[in-house]
């Protein structure tokens, strides 16, 4: 297998740097990337980067196969990724973004987009760009495209904090006590530039330094001990707000001033709310593994949702499809339409905030319409073919309704379930939802019984 099937994904690339993802990869990349662009009428891209010490070398090399096939280079330096998709939309170019996200710090990678931020994904031209890129790799690249790029420079930090601010009334937000854990990622560099903007809050950053070795803890906020330091801080500088950011700060999970966190699920409800509330009837999306409430508190407040697959190549294309104003994902991604149907947790953190302090209550009450029922959390089991066995819970669940938009779902009535396989490992992925604590370990326990046999 080349080092290509390795490192391209479904919806990025990311590899450990110096094996897999190299200034070699990363030059050829960067050629397959220009013919790509050049192909949709683009004669320049935006690029950027997160703190990983590897990351200049890489965007030098990228950069060259960019400029050599007469593509324009703008380099906006260090960015969190919703900053780049900003500047896709602003400038109206594709983008490139090196990051490898909550990666460790050995990994390193590149989330590409078309103008106006529409995704790149395995359907969407990213296995054309490996393919030239694998031509490139093997020493028969393609004729270079007429000319020679340029290279310039420029900072949009500023336009972009004005475009976050943007979507919400600052002055709902009122007195609050905020501490953000940016866990040395790129929330060192966007996050205080916003929160400095706003008169009435008070704010502390946690491991603001912008360092790709992640000496405190990783970048993963989706696992819970990685927010235990960011809790404990909530309780014992009594604040009314945690936000914990992973390394490219496009996600966030919301803490509340207990020190308990809202699972992604929690905060696209109380989002959904939001929107509705501003934009009545609006579309909202919400992924298959989204809890039941999502839909529920969209219907409710007269919305229409649409489930959408796992992915934010997924979600960006249904949202342009659709004309749906927000989308979420329980994985804590957040998608706002006028963020050119772009996630951001900046946007994110502002509008929870804004809805707190417009409420008048504690986070701790106000999440509490938007939390009905008890899920599994994702539960991954390593097994020989995904396929068969996916094959054989569907044939054991066959009494209940079944669909195969993403993996396998099945809805038991006061239960579901979601199995999925991995992309790139032989894992099925396990989400489950019940009405109780109990029932919910029932059922984990059952399915898991049946995924092992």
């Amino acid at each position: 297998m080349s080092v290509l099937d390795h490192i391209v994904k479904a919806y990025d690339i990311r590899g450990t740097v110096h094996d897999e993802l190299n200034a070699d990869v990363a030059h050829a990349l960067g050629v397959g990337f220009a013919r790509f662009v050049h192909s949709h009428g683009a004669q320049r891209v935006v690029i950027a980067r997160d703190m990983r010490p590897s990351g200049p070398g890489l965007v030098g090399a990228f950069t060259s196969g960019v400029t050599e096939n007469g593509i324009d280079v703008v380099d906006i330096g260090l960015a969190s990724t919703d900053l780049m998709y900003f500047a896709s939309g602003t400038l109206d170019v594709p983008g490139a973004m090196f990051t490898a996200s909550h990666n460790p710090a050995g990994y390193n990678g590149i989330k590409l987009c078309l103008a106006g931020a529409r995704p790149i994904g395995a359907d969407t031209g990213l296995a054309e760009i490996k393919a030239t890129a694998q031509q490139v790799l093997d020493g028969s690249p393609p004729p270079a495209l007429d000319g020679s790029g340029e290279r310039t420079e420029m900072s949009l930090l500023d336009d972009f904090v004005e475009h976050v601010l943007s979507f919400v009334d600052t002055a709902d937000i009122g007195r609050l006590r905020v501490v953000a854990d940016t866990a040395n990622g790129m929330g060192g560099l966007v996050v205080p530039a916003v929160l400095e903007r706003l008169e009435g809050v008070e704010f502390e950053i946690m491991y603001p330094e912008l360092d790709g070795t992640f000496p405190n803890h990783p970048a993963d906020p989706l696992q819970p001990a990685n927010q235990r330091d960011l809790r404990a801080r909530v309780v014992s500088g009594g604040f009314d707000i945690g936000l914990a950011f992973d390394g490219d700060a496009d996600r966030v999970f919301v803490v509340d001033e207990n020190g308990k966190g809202l699972s992604g699920s929690t905060t696209t409800a109380l989002l959904a709310s939001a929107t509705l509330r501003q934009h009545p009837g609006a579309t909202i999306l919400h992924n298959l593994i989204c809890s039941r409430t999502v839909p529920e508190v969209i219907e409710e407040r007269g919305g229409s949702p649409v489930r959408t697959r796992v992915g934010h190549s997924y979600i960006k294309q249904t949202m342009a499809e659709t004309g749906a104003l927000f989308g979420g994902e329980h994985s804590a991604h957040y998608y706002f339409a006028h963020n050119f149907n772009a996630d951001s947790g900046l946007i994110a953190s502002l509008m929870v905030m804004a809805e707190v302090g417009r409420s008048g209550t504690k986070l701790s009450e106000l999440r509490t319409p938007f939390e009905r029922y008890s899920t599994s959390g994702e539960i991954n089991t390593q097994v020989d073919d995904p396929a068969a066995v996916i094959d054989r819970i569907s044939g054991e669940y066959d009494q209940y309704p079944q669909d195969d938009l993403d993996g396998l779902t099945v809805d038991c009535g006061d239960w579901w379930f979601n199995l999925r396989p991995s992309n790139t490992e032989p894992l099925l992925r396990l989400n489950l939802e019940a009405a109780n604590r109990s029932s919910c370990d029932d059922r984990v326990a059952e399915l898991l019984a049946l995924i092992t046999v």
